[in-house]
């Protein structure tokens, strides 16, 4: 049968289980949160797919085996471990729980909640046209190795997959993602590990390697003698890896950010984004370095290097059609999977943020759950519009990567000093952002003219890096910081001075959701079911008044609360009962969810919808109770409550 017969079927089977997925998990869409953030309902197998899937991307079964023919599989593993380890596991390590437990649904918001309003409209803004960049970068990355396998057209098939994209994620956003995200790390499982196997059945091992790579050293040098940089400022090094596949591309990323704020607990998100890391470094990365290796053995005159017209980055490609088409098609259909699991993530990235700061903030802040997702749909489609504007962008997709790093750097930045440097304020942050995308778009602009290129000297990327440094530094020390970053300031209560505030209807809600044992930021963002800018001014007026106590300054424990002695002069009184109740971290409410959970878990939807507890509250209910000991949160997919002994003595106790 021939190849273009077989390769079509496959594609179609492929395409429409996506789009199944996306109708699938339609029905657990109720409102805005549960299209971008899937209700904080992912379990630890999901998203350690979900994760991989982002990693197994368009650009990874393009630059994997393209760096083994350009260095050798040394080069390939430098950048794939760096991305792997100190992108994605450092990640989830050192930021999960700082994520998780601040509640901001978005990277932006968060900026919001440490800076102010002004840098989450500026970082809102270019986050949205990064993803919408590396959206663009990994659809083209697809299309280039589609048409070259099968000669079709690169319109038709750039429409083809833009219509499966934003099928499935029109239909169910994060969910649809989720669930594809599953399916295309499933056969990127089979297919990756399948291919490097019968390539050494086909042609032999390390001896077949070494002996056909042109006298050079195949683990470490390229098939003309290159070698992969260590600590050079210039493109491609191990030093620029670090700064565009670890602090761009994960730490200033929203898709990563939601990746973690999506998780049922930080736990969830610190184990998934370790294994996740493992995983893509085991089962994809060193398979798809020698993969390119026996790209370069076995056909090395087909590369631009060798006098061939094929760029190295096309290897995986060029090699898989050396095998028997049904074969060939279906390690194609794997690279397929790679590149619209991250593609869709993508494109969830770009819509959240436009959906959360800017729809929900500037223009319709009234809008309720069912305006509000229709509008997050609505926005998916004019992200597409955006991205197909983006997938013809001059140069192609190495100068479109480049775009898309320009507004992602500065991000990285306003996170890791917000995280741990309390003086660091809103004026260095807007100033530090503004001015290094500004750069890293300027520089962009004048490479694609030909006026400049700074790449002779350096990558974008570490220009970017050091103005932000610079530029927020120094506008930082010009201002003013925030109350707790001043040297009089102690978060000890009893250690350092408060001020007299006046509390509202809002402030008194958020006291007594903290009493109750809710002491985590997000927790009480949810559990109002409000932005993260109304809760953190609250939070920041009670701590002022010394009402609350912070756990510290730094990381997680910024975001960790306590009340005080002072907070029982404002607080309602509590009967003996709920005194009680509320010691073991519990209130009624609590008491009827745990009962009915212990007796029919079919039981708990209708006790929910009774209570008309949206799905971000509800997350704040179990969170809690999670972390009390309570209950066990389980299910693949949908959470399934189920009560612990702790819980059935609670039960007795207070039914």
């Amino acid at each position: 049968m021939d190849v273009q017969v077989i390769f079509s079927i496959l594609f179609v089977i492929f395409a429409l289980i996506m789009i199944g997925a996306g109708v699938i998990s339609k029905k657990w869409v109720s409102d805005a949160s549960d299209y971008i953030l899937a209700g904080r309902e992912v379990s630890l197998l999901i998203n350690i797919m979900g994760v991989a899937a982002i990693g197994f991307a368009g650009t990874t079964v393009s630059l994997a085996p393209g760096y083994s023919v350009l260095y050798g599989i040394k080069g390939s593993l430098t950048w794939g471990i760096i991305y792997s380890a100190l992108g994605l596991i450092f990640y989830g390590l050192v930021f999960s729980k700082f994520i998780r437990v601040n509640g901001a649904q978005t990277l932006p918001e968060y900026l919001e909640m440490r800076y102010d309003s002004k840098v989450r409209n500026v970082v809102a803004t270019g986050t949205i046209i990064g993803l919408c960049g590396i959206l663009a970068n990994n659809i083209m990355s697809v299309v280039g190795i589609v048409s070259g396998f099968v000669g079709w057209s690169q319109g038709v098939v750039l429409a083809i997959i833009f219509a499966i994209i934003l099928a499935f994620t029109y239909i169910s956003g994060l969910w649809a993602a989720t669930i594809t995200d599953f399916f295309q790390v499933s056969v990127g499982i089979i297919v990756v590990p399948l291919f490097l196997t019968m390539a050494v059945k086909k042609y032999g091992g390390i001896e077949f390697l070494q002996s056909h790579w042109g006298g050079a050293n195949v683990f470490t040098e390229g098939i003309t003698g290159g070698s992969m940089e260590i600590m050079s400022l210039q493109y491609p090094s191990a030093l620029t890896f670090i700064l565009l596949f670890g602090a761009a591309l994960v730490w200033g990323n929203n898709y990563y950010w939601m990746k973690i704020a999506s998780c049922r607990n930080e736990k969830i998100a610190k184990r998934s984004f370790a294994i996740a890391g493992v995983l893509l470094i085991t089962v994809f990365m060193i398979p798809l370095a020698f993969i390119g290796a026996y790209a370069g053995a076995v056909m090395p005159e087909s590369f631009t290097l060798g006098g061939g017209k094929m760029l190295p980055t096309a290897a995986y490609g060029v090699f898989a059609s050396l095998f028997p088409p049904f074969i060939s098609s279906f390690f194609i259909i794997g690279s397929v999977a790679a590149s619209i699991s991250t593609a869709s993530t993508a494109a969830i990235g770009a819509s959240s943020t436009a959906t959360r700061d800017i729809y929900q903030r500037m223009i319709n802040p009234k809008a309720d759950a069912k305006t509000t997702l229709r509008a997050s749909k609505i926005i998916m489609l004019l992200v597409g519009i955006l991205t197909w504007a983006l997938c013809y962008f001059p140069g192609g997709p190495t100068y479109l990567f480049a775009f898309a790093n320009a507004w992602l750097v500065p991000p990285a930045v306003l996170l890791c000093f917000g995280a741990i440097w309390p003086k660091f304020n809103s004026n260095g942050a807007l100033w530090g952002v503004l001015v290094g995308m500004l750069t890293m778009a300027a520089l962009t602009l004048t490479e694609l003219l030909g006026i400049f290129s700074v790449g002779k000297w350096t990558h974008l990327a570490i220009i970017g890096f050091v103005v932000t440094v610079i530029v927020g530094v120094i506008a930082s020390g010009m201002k003013p910081s925030k109350y707790y970053g001043q040297a009089d300031w102690n978060f000890k209560v009893n250690k350092g001075k408060r001020e007299k505030v006046t509390l509202n209807e809002t402030d008194i809600s958020v006291l007594e959701l903290i009493r109750n044992g809710h002491k985590y930021m997000a927790d009480i963002t949810d559990a109002l079911g409000v932005d993260s800018k109304t809760s953190n001014s609250s939070i920041e007026k009670l701590d002022r008044g010394g009402y609350i106590e912070r756990a510290g300054l730094i990381g997680s424990k910024f975001y960790e609360f306590n009340v005080t002695e002072k907070s029982k002069d404002v607080l309602p009184q509590l009967d003996k009962k709920e005194a009680e109740m509320n010691e073991d971290g519990l209130n009624k409410l609590y008491v009827g969810l745990l009962k009915t959970a212990d007796e029919s878990s079919k039981n708990v939807g209708q006790y929910i919808k009774d209570q008309k507890w949206k799905s971000l509250k509800v997350s704040s209910v179990t969170s809690h109770l999670t972390r009390q000991g309570y209950i066990i949160e389980k299910g693949l997919f949908k959470r399934k409550i189920v009560v612990t002994q702790k819980g059935r003595e609670a039960i007795k106790k207070y039914a």
